[in-house]
């Protein structure tokens, strides 16, 4: 029954993404929807997020919602542009709080995706290196992985997302790991981006490698205290 089970969801997930694939290359209007997100978030430029954005009015947060699970399953789209985009356009709590929720919807897209239809998949929709590099990591850290790569802006969490659907880790430790370890970083990008000009890009630049740096401090700390560890194992 189990097996039946998972091959039904593997084939409804199957269905959903070869659905989507023929859309983009049989429909023209899909297709061009499609390349203008993706030049959207390869332009680096959030203000091109937010009136894309804003261009659907009242179904502005439900678009950017899709938009985040969206560049989720596209792994590595620039989340963070988002994250500004809703901070401008609906205040920098509403925006945060947008952003999280969709982030953790995104999150869990991938972690199922992975889960159910294995390492093959996950490495098309990814990257084969960028998997095993984040395998070190689970293999390092752990649980605490979410939680560290969440604080480093060079990692994907995306690819976090995808690489832990294809361990042990059950869902519900992921979620709560996935939630605790994006809300501060969503809190602060949000008020940044409420406040977010043209010439606040250095500003921008300053905050994430702080994070960056917060992140490899509790790495560094992590690492020492686990060889303390050892070696008073060893005495």
């Amino acid at each position: 029954m189990k097996k039946k089970r998972n091959w039904t969801k593997k084939a409804v997930i199957l269905v959903v993404i070869a659905a989507a694939v023929l859309a983009y290359y049989l429909i023209p209007a899909v297709k061009g929807n499609v390349n203008q997100i993706l030049r959207m978030f390869a332009s680096g430029e959030f203000t091109v997020v937010k009136d894309f954005v804003a261009s659907y009015g009242a179904y502005a947060a439900l678009i950017s919602f899709l938009l985040m699970i969206f560049q989720s399953i596209a792994a590595p789209l620039p989340a963070f542009l988002l994250t500004f985009a809703n901070a401008n356009l609906f205040g920098w709590w509403q925006g945060a709080i947008l952003s999280w929720t969709s982030a953790m919807a995104g999150a869990a897209v991938c972690f199922f995706i992975a889960r159910i239809l294995g390492r093959d998949v996950a490495e098309k929709l990814t990257s084969r290196a960028g998997l095993e590099q984040i395998d070190v990591f689970f293999e390092k850290y752990g649980k605490n992985t979410i939680l560290i790569c969440r604080l480093l802006p060079f990692v994907s969490f995306d690819l976090v997302s995808y690489a832990a659907g294809l361990t042990s880790m059950s869902f519900g430790a992921f979620f709560i790991a996935t939630g605790i370890g994006q809300l501060p970083a969503t809190i602060v990008y949000s008020y940044v981006g409420g406040m977010l000009t043209g010439g606040a890009k250095l500003f921008v630049t300053a905050l994430m490698i702080l994070f960056a740096l917060s992140a490899l401090i509790f790495m560094v700390r992590k690492i020492y205290m686990e060889r303390q560890k050892k070696k008073g194992g060893t005495n």
